[in-house]
């Protein structure tokens, strides 16, 4: 199973992306790592970026991983997911940089062979009572770091996982009064054909979970519990957050259940793409020093008013370090934001499966000038901009470069893809082209991907 950025793998973005923002930003799950930009045909292929040795060489980007280690030998798995550039609605990728999924599966998958019993044998009528509230939440004033903690820690979980390539943990929380848990996807993709999750609360009390919907592309998963007496985390608004405010981690980093962090943000709007070719997710992540290590994933992080403001999802690695799995928190680790989670948790409870926008090219992950480029011929056999779609009817063509999305300039294709993905669809958005040497302002809506 991945996990939370389980692999401490670093994860590359596809040399090619497919924008209409289809290209995404690779990062590592919690914690994994960033890395290099992908192939030239791939938009998410992941790979890891060593530091230069020249002297006065640029430093490339610090490759984020994902928290996660492996149950019994804390083994992190290689950056996770990230769709090829062969789809063509992706949105523009943003970071080179492999962000680890979000703290993703704790354990790194032990190396399971045989079948693993998928009945769970855990009763919820007799689960026991709710987990309440610590000393802290009485004894310590309103605001401190330890009233938040004890307030917050019975509606954040540990979660199990077992499927037949292997187990691990991650982290979740309680999402409402109907037993729906978020984490990351991550964390439980790999029991989603077959597996045993297992819902441990902070007193201890275990629940079989069952998966609600799942959505690679934002590494955002719901899974459901048969309790009602849980109580849910507020959920506070990521865009009155602000670099210097103080945050809370709360998860099972390592395995080590109910264990508390705390930093600051330190960026915002961070481009992140974390996975592998075959399974990238694009983040506008939050940034933090809060301490995010494998396991991590999935678990909340607070705002001093206790809400939730992102769900922690991965995490970067020194250059170097790559997949050996000896990587951990360095104090780069990164969120998803709670707004873009709260639109996403809301499609999946609804549709069971979340939409994308995008504008509908394949972006030249060589080119190496100011901006992006749409390719200038076909990728994978599909046309550079895609017929009827919203580069199209915009009139952008093959060889056009990008150089801003609504005035914010674009420095790779993992940063457009991933400005494009924390928009909606129905949007209207403003690309600053240059042709043929001429910079013009083209608008056109965003329409969603047929993925």
């Amino acid at each position: 199973m991945t996990q939370p950025h389980d692999a401490t793998g670093p994860v590359d973005l596809g040399a090619t992306q497919e924008i209409a923002a289809d290209t995404e930003p690779t990062w590592a799950a919690a914690p994994r790592t960033a890395s290099t930009p992908p192939p030239a045909d791939h938009w998410w292929t992941g790979g890891s970026e060593a530091a230069p040795t020249t002297p006065g060489a640029p430093v490339p980007p610090v490759p984020p991983v994902l928290p996660s280690t492996s149950a019994a030998a804390a083994a992190p798995r290689p950056p996770r997911r990230g769709p090829g550039w062969a789809a063509l609605l992706l949105v523009a990728g943003l970071c080179t940089l492999l962000a680890g999924l979000g703290g993703g599966l704790l354990g790194g998958w032990l190396a399971a062979h045989g079948q693993l019993g998928f009945t769970s044998t855990t009763s919820t009528k007799s689960a026991g009572p709710a987990p309440t509230a610590g000393a802290g939440a009485t004894t310590r004033p309103e605001g401190s770091i330890a009233n938040i903690a004890a307030t917050a820690m019975p509606s954040v979980v540990t979660i199990k996982v077992e499927a037949a390539d292997g187990s691990g943990t991650g982290s979740g929380w309680v999402y409402d009064d109907k037993g729906h848990i978020v984490t990351n996807n991550h964390v439980v993709a790999s029991a989603a054909s077959g597996g045993k999750i297992t819902v441990v609360l902070s007193n201890g009390k275990q629940a079989a979970a069952t998966i609600v919907g799942r959505d690679p592309a934002y590494d955002i998963a719901v899974i459901k519990v048969d309790r009602t007496d849980l109580k849910a985390l507020p959920i506070g608004n990521s865009k009155d957050v602000v670099v210097g405010d103080e945050v809370i981690a709360v998860g099972a980093p390592l395995g080590l259940e109910s264990t508390v962090t705390s930093g600051i943000v330190s960026a915002l709007d961070r481009p992140v793409a974390a996975g592998d070719a075959q399974d990238t997710s694009f983040i506008n992540a939050i940034q933090t020093d809060a301490a995010i290590n494998p396991g991590n994933s999935g678990g909340p992080l607070l705002n001093m008013s206790g809400e939730v403001i992102g769900v922690n999802s991965a995490i970067a690695t020194a250059p170097g370090t790559g997949t050996s799995g000896t990587a951990g928190n360095i104090g780069v680790g990164f969120a998803i934001p709670s707004a873009q989670v709260q639109k996403t948790v809301e499609q999946l409870l609804t549709n069971g499966k979340a939409v994308h926008p995008i504008i509908g090219v394949y972006l030249d992950q060589q080119y190496d000038g100011e901006g992006v480029r749409i390719l200038s011929d076909t990728a994978n056999g599909r046309p550079a901009v895609n017929p009827g779609g919203p580069a199209d009817k915009a009139g952008l063509k093959p060889g056009d470069v990008i150089l801003s999305l609504n005035g914010k300039p674009v420095t790779n294709p993992d940063a457009l893809v991933v400005g494009i993905r924390a928009l909606d669809v129905g949007d209207k958005v403003t690309l600053t082209v240059r042709r043929d040497g001429k910079d013009q302002d083209v608008t056109m809506v965003l329409e969603a991907s047929s993925d």
